[in-house]
C-alpha cells in the first residue's frame, strides 16, 4: 500500500511593504498644513494691530500713570485722573460731548436715509446728486471749518447777508453760546451726511426686489412699502450708521476746535478740545489722562449699543 503524499499548499508571497505609517503622517502633516495656511494672511493685520494700537494703547495707560516730558518720567499713580476730573470745564465738555454726539448721529441716521431712499428712486441725474453729496466727506474737515467760520461770520459772513437781503438779522451762529456748539454740529452733519448716504444706498439696493414686486400686488403704498420693507430690511445699515456717527461725535475735535477753539468761553468745548488744551499748557501727563478717560467713555457707551442694536438685528 503506496501512500500518495499530500501536496501543501504554497505559502502566499509576502505582500509588498506599504509605507502606510508615512503616508498616513504625510496625510496629516498636509491637513496640518492646509489648515494653518490661511492663518498667515492674519499676520500682516495682527502686526499692524499691534503696533498701531496695542501698544500705543498700554504706552497711554502708563503714562496716564506719570508726569511725563521728553526727557524725564515720574510715576505718580492715580494724580492725573484725580486733577483732571477737578478741571472747571470738564463738565461742560461731558455735557456738550454727548449733544453733540447725539444731534449729529442722530440727523445723520434720519437725512442719510431719507436720502438713500431719493437718490435710489428713479430720478434724473441720480449718479451726478450721488457725487454730490458725497464730495464733502472727501474734503478736509479743517478746511471745511475754516471755511464756514468765514461764512457764518455775523457780521461779514455770507450767510448772514444773505438772510439781510430779506430783512432777517441773522444771529452770531459761532459768537453766542447758546448757537455755537449746534452750528458746529450742523457743518458737521453736513460734511458726513454723505457717508452715512451711500451706505444706506447699499443697504437699500441689497434689499431683493420681490419684496416690493409682491407689495405691489398686493397695493401696498409708497410708505408701507418703506415701513414694512425698507426700513427693517436696511437696520444693518442703520446700525453701521449709528455706530460710526456716535464715535466720530463722541471723539470729535478737529472741526470743533477749527470752528471755535471751544468757545465762545466753554461753551461748545468737549472732552476733546479740553484734553487738547492741557496739551498744550505742558500738562502731557494729564493730558494723557484725559486721552485714557475719553477711551473708556468712548467704549463704555459704544460697546452695548454695539451689542444691543445687534441683538435686536437677530431677534427681528
Amino acid at each position: 500500500m503506496t501512500t500518495t503524499p499530500t501536496a501543501t499548499a504554497p505559502s502566499p508571497a509576502p505582500a509588498a511593504a506599504t509605507p502606510s505609517g508615512t503616508a498616513a503622517a504625510r496625510r496629516r502633516r498636509q491637513r496640518v498644513l492646509n489648515g494653518a495656511y490661511p492663518l498667515w494672511f492674519h499676520v500682516p493685520a495682527g502686526v499692524l494691530f499691534l503696533v498701531l494700537f496695542i501698544v500705543p494703547t498700554v504706552a497711554s495707560f502708563y503714562f496716564s500713570l506719570t508726569r511725563w516730558t521728553l526727557f524725564d518720567v515720574e510715576f505718580i499713580g492715580l494724580d492725573n485722573f484725580v486733577q483732571f476730573f477737578r478741571e472747571p470745564s470738564l463738565v461742560q465738555g461731558f455735557t456738550n460731548t454727548f449733544i453733540y454726539a447725539v444731534v449729529t448721529s442722530g440727523l445723520k441716521v434720519v437725512l442719510g436715509l431719507l436720502l438713500a431712499i431719493l437718490l435710489t428712486s428713479q430720478i434724473i441725474g441720480r449718479g451726478y446728486l450721488r457725487s454730490v453729496v458725497f464730495f464733502p466727506v472727501l474734503v478736509s474737515t479743517i478746511g471745511i471749518g475754516v471755511t464756514f467760520k468765514v461764512l457764518l461770520d455775523p457780521f461779514d459772513g455770507m450767510v448772514n447777508q444773505a438772510l439781510a437781503v430779506f430783512g432777517i438779522q441773522g444771529p452770531g451762529w459761532l459768537t453766542d453760546p447758546s448757537l455755537a456748539l449746534l452750528s458746529v454740529a450742523f457743518v458737521d452733519v453736513w460734511k458726513g451726511v454723505g457717508l452715512a448716504t451711500l451706505i444706506y444706498i447699499a443697504g437699500i439696493v441689497a434689499i431683493p426686489q420681490e419684496y416690493f414686486e409682491a407689495a405691489k400686488v398686493d397695493g401696498a403704498t409708497a410708505w408701507q412699502n418703506f415701513w414694512n420693507i425698507t426700513l427693517p430690511l436696511a437696520r444693518p445699515a442703520t446700525v453701521t450708521v449709528v455706530i460710526l456717527s456716535l464715535i466720530g461725535g463722541l471723539r470729535s475735535f478737529d472741526l470743533i476746535w477749527a470752528m471755535t477753539r471751544g468757545g465762545p468761553g466753554f461753551s461748545s468745548d468737549v472732552i476733546a478740545s479740553v484734553i487738547y488744551k492741557q496739551y498744550q499748557a505742558g500738562f502731557f501727563g494729564l493730558s494723557t489722562a484725559g486721552n485714557v478717560v475719553l477711551f473708556l467713555v468712548v467704549a463704555a457707551i459704544i460697546i452695548p449699543i454695539f451689542y444691543f442694536l445687534n441683538r435686536k438685528s437677530t431677534e427681528s
